[in-house]
């Protein structure tokens, strides 16, 4: 269970609101070195400052030195104490903010927005404001913004609840109780479970790693061990904290909010699959390249072309022959991945796809009826498909105009039934990684086996992985989680 101390400098600063049980004054709260309750401790630091060597500051880094979770972080608060550090958590960030405007028009240059935990009075602007929380984890912000030629941030400071007035006042407390909806829980659904684990899904994608029931199955395993498993969503990204340990069942990107909840979760000690080097090893289709390369891990002949070179369509072809697959840095699903049939046809698809990215991976085309794929769990087999072309088509995945996906047949077996050379292949390939959960994809033609891909966060559907394994698939994942947090707890090595 939870526990939630609200800190504020002054006990005045609380006269606007309901009365609560876990409030404390920042004196009380660094005096009270060991009259906290056990279990995980939510500390929400409502002082006045947090300026350095502050009150607001020290129960900051006093809660972390406890072990307590607090919001602000001193990460945060260290972030927000100058512009040149709080201004690289919005670099890439003008898109989102050209959007927000064109919802919330305004006729004048500049813009003040207070932002409750992540929410705002102004609906048109409640998305950006939840991003900018996200980036800067604080409870009270003021966020000016500034139109010149395009609409920038000027400034984020945070803001003390003593200078909230009326309506910023209900705001406020709509706000936190909303924050806090999913913090203060009921603890006897709770009291057998030993550990929390959040997994991270997105209800609205089209091809996610699993599905509901798969997820549902996930859930079942990990209550039969003690774990609590909750299904979370990118709106949770403030919380993340609160949990043991996190599991991805969102497709990845290194420029995606899925990355972050990565980096925050191994932050903050947590177990964490995929971690955030596996999402980097993985997602990147010419790091990929390079790291097999390099480890003499067999794949598909390769090359790497770069947008600014001299190319000769003619000598790549001879090189690769044809048909030439084309592949973009962070495609899936078989998305941004292409054949080249000539060398004229090389050019024209080269142009489009440099117009992404500044190189692109070029490969011999190898066919097959079925890519192998090879389930890893720390550098052990744990399940093995093969899963077939899309009928009519080179690709497991065809996606068609209008938005329609299709995709091939699949066949499902026990690991020993897996040819001796593609298992040994496979795991080379998954020790490079890392030791988390992979999905190894794999070309075999006679003898020669190939490795074409390693997914950071491979699928684990209902029906499909698990049809050889049954239950006992999700509970090997989750006795996988189970032994991380239990060394995490120790002190030991994972």
């Amino acid at each position: 269970m939870t526990h939630v101390i609200l800190v504020v400098e002054d006990i005045k600063d609380w006269s606007a609101y309901y009365p609560a049980k876990h409030l404390m004054t920042a004196q009380e709260y660094l005096q009270s070195s060991a009259s906290f309750p056990a279990g995980r401790v939510q500390v929400i630091n409502l002082c006045r400052h947090y300026r350095y060597l502050s009150p607001g500051y020290y129960c900051s880094l006093l809660a972390e030195a406890r072990g307590h979770r607090v919001l602000p972080s001193v990460r945060t608060v260290n972030d927000l104490s100058r512009k040149a550090l709080y201004g690289l958590h919005f670099e890439s960030f003008d898109a989102a903010l050209d959007k927000a405007m064109k919802k919330h028009p305004q006729h004048g240059e500049q813009l003040s927005l207070k932002v409750y935990f992540g929410q705002t009075e102004l609906p048109g602007l409640q998305e950006l404001a939840r991003q900018i929380f996200d980036q800067l984890p604080c409870p009270v912000l003021q966020v000016e913004f500034r139109r010149r030629d395009d609409w920038t941030i000027e400034s984020v400071k945070p803001l003390g609840i003593h200078q909230l007035k009326g309506k910023e006042e209900d705001e406020f407390a709509k706000a936190i109780e909303a924050f806090n909806a999913k913090v203060w829980r009921k603890s006897s659904g709770r009291k057998k479970f030993r550990y929390d684990l959040a997994v991270l899904v997105n209800e609205d994608e089209k091809l996610p790693p699993s599905d509901k029931v798969a997820l549902r199955k996930f859930t079942k395993a990990g209550a039969e061990l003690g774990i609590n498993v909750e299904l979370i969503g990118r709106e949770d990204y403030p919380r993340l904290a609160e949990y043991d340990a996190l599991f991805i069942r969102e497709t990845t990107g290194l420029d995606h909010h899925t990355y972050q909840f990565a980096r925050k979760a191994e932050q903050e000690g947590m177990v964490v699959m995929d971690d955030p080097g596996s999402i980097l090893r993985c997602t990147n289709k010419i790091y990929f390249g390079e790291l097999m390369q390099a480890h003499k891990v067999a794949v598909p002949k390769t090359r790497f072309l770069f947008r600014d070179a001299n190319l000769d369509m003619d000598e790549i072809v001879a090189d690769l022959g044809v048909p030439i697959v084309l592949k973009i840095p962070d495609g899936s699903f078989s998305r941004g991945i292409s054949k080249a049939d000539s060398a004229e046809n090389l050019n024209a698809a080269l142009a489009e796809y440099f117009k992404q990215s500044a190189v692109v991976l070029a490969q011999e085309f190898m066919f097959t009826d079925y890519d192998w794929r090879i389930g890893v769990l720390n550098n052990r087999p744990l399940y093995a498909c093969q899963y077939f072309m899309s009928k009519g088509h080179w690709q497991i995945y065809n996606h068609k105009d209008g938005g329609k996906t299709e995709s091939g047949t699949f066949r499902t077996m026990a690991v020993q039934e897996v040819p001796a050379k593609v298992l040994k292949v496979a795991l080379k390939a998954a020790r490079l990684m890392g030791n988390g959960l992979y999905g190894v994809d794999l070309k075999q033609s006679g003898d020669r086996v190939v490795v074409v891909e390693v997914n950071d966060n491979p699928n684990i559907d209902s029906g499909v992985e698990d049809k050889w394994l049954g239950d006992d698939l999700y509970r090997q994942v989750m006795l996988e989680f189970l032994r991380r947090m239990e060394a995490r707890r120790l002190g030991l090595a994972i």
